[in-house]
């Protein structure tokens, strides 16, 4: 079978390949979307490994807190006073008329989230997941519902969270936020709307957006070494020239198309290595670690947003330790002070910028994890609980569903596992909605969502 030139294109950006195919694949959108020049960006912040959400938010009052501590008495004691429940960190709720006579507290470690929670710029969402339909634990023990396929995998729900496919997806609904919302962006060739400091990734992949991947430094994440004289140049010079020529393409309009996107992506890099070095440098101070260096990254990104013409920008940090199966009580607890701390500086470096209003930075991981403790951790679950925050949030608030710390209940697929009562497209859709997304654009990126009837979670103004 032989490809045109054309078919090709079309190919590559089906199976990922989009920095060849992007001029060819691109969503058709109404006029509606996004002639605004305001700037809005959405921050993903992805804990691969499956965070456990009975050990991230914890029942405060009474009764629930006693059985928390009787199913996990073993664990509680591996922490120390760490999970007495006069060490946990107890939220003043605006909501918790909804919630009858429960009460919630984040673990001790955050206290600075805390914090922004009681400001309203931080808002818990309960009990996400990925879904085809709403579950219940007699439809799912049933099997009257369409499930997700190989659910408790880890790669295959990284996958379901970030592009609504298991592993082998090609595009994930960042990146097709990024496709819809491109018209907003003076810089239309769409370079600098998706931004990675965890690598490719794709949830940042559309069908024509593409992950533009920066350091933790701030620059690019490919530094092309300069020439050391003019007639010997560097690894990068002699790189760009090879490929600026373009002799070694010859009549291939394949290898041209391929010498002539690695030349633009040369051009990229310096461009935005340029436009990073002429910038003044953030008076905030980011405190040490991975999360830390990765959202100063995207804090430094933001801040030369007009300089790289961007009015929208979706951008990706992830960190991993959270696969608990063991050790949880010495490996969670400083991985909860890690991003409480990271999204603190964060959180002041977007308010030094004043575009505190303007991002929205939100939680996602692999699944929860079950009540049920295995000794000294816990195993693979499937909802689990999240943050939002920014200041367009409607914070001091919760949203979704927070199931009791017991066995049984209608969300209980079984020790404790959570089934979602929220569905990763309808939190998705909650924060495409604020990003300037209308409910058909909406529809296109999130295929599943038609099937809830809430589509807005209402945690964003």
């Amino acid at each position: 079978m032989s490809y045109n030139r054309r078919q090709f294109l079309q190919a590559s950006a089906a199976f990922g390949l989009g920095s060849l195919g992007a001029s060819v694949m691109s969503f058709s959108t109404p006029a509606s979307a996004a002639q605004s020049s305001d700037y809005k960006a959405l921050v993903c912040v992805f804990l691969y490994g499956g965070l456990d959400n009975h050990d991230f938010v914890l029942p405060h009052d009474n009764a629930s807190y006693s059985k928390l501590a009787a199913i996990r008495s073993e664990l509680f004691q591996q922490q120390g006073g760490g999970r007495a429940q006069s060490a946990l960190l107890a939220l003043n709720a605006d909501n918790y008329g909804d919630y009858g006579n429960q009460r919630f507290a984040l673990a001790s470690e955050m206290t600075g989230l805390q914090s922004l929670f009681e400001q309203g710029n931080l808002a818990l969402v309960g009990n996400v997941g990925p879904l085809i339909e709403p579950t219940t634990r007699t439809s799912y023990e049933q099997q009257s519902v369409r499930l997700p396929p190989k659910l408790f995998s880890h790669n295959d729900q990284q996958n379901l969270w970030q592009a609504n496919s298991p592993e082998g997806a090609f595009t994930g609904w960042g990146g097709l936020f990024g496709d819809i919302m491109a018209t907003a962006n003076a810089n239309r060739d769409g370079v600098f709307t998706a931004l990675s400091t965890a690598g490719n990734s794709v949830f940042l992949t559309g069908l024509s957006t593409q992950p533009f991947s920066i350091s933790s430094g701030g620059g690019s994440a490919i530094h092309m070494l300069e020439y050391t004289d003019e007639e010997v140049p560097g690894l990068g010079g002699l790189l760009q020239q090879h490929f600026r020529g373009g002799q070694q393409a010859g009549d291939s309009l394949l290898a041209q198309d391929m010498a002539a996107k690695l030349s633009g992506s040369f051009d990229s890099n310096a461009r935005y290595n340029q436009v990073r070095a002429q910038a003044a440098p953030l008076a905030t101070e980011f405190p040490k670690g991975p999360l830390a260096s990765q959202l100063k990254g995207i804090a430094d990104a933001i801040a030369v947003r007009s300089e790289l013409g961007v009015n929208r920008q979706v951008f990706f940090v992830g960190l991993g330790g959270f696969d608990t199966h063991s050790r949880q009580a010495n490996n969670l607890p400083p991985l909860l002070g890690q991003i409480d701390q990271a999204l603190m500086a964060f959180n002041n470096a977007l308010n030094e910028l004043g575009v505190a209003d303007k991002v929205t930075t939100f939680t996602a991981s692999d699944f929860g994890r079950t009540l049920a403790i295995n000794g000294d951790g816990t195993d693979h679950g499937w909802g689990g609980h999240h943050l939002v925050m920014g200041g367009a949030v409607q914070g001091k608030r919760l949203y979704g569903s927070f199931p009791p710390p017991v066995y049984g209940h209608d969300q209980d697929s079984g020790g404790g596992r959570l089934i979602p009562t929220v569905a990763v497209e309808q939190y998705a859709a909650t924060l495409g909605r604020w990003f300037g997304l209308n409910d058909s654009e909406l529809a296109l990126a999130l295929p599943n969502l038609k099937n809830f009837s809430e589509q807005n979670l209402g945690f964003l103004a």
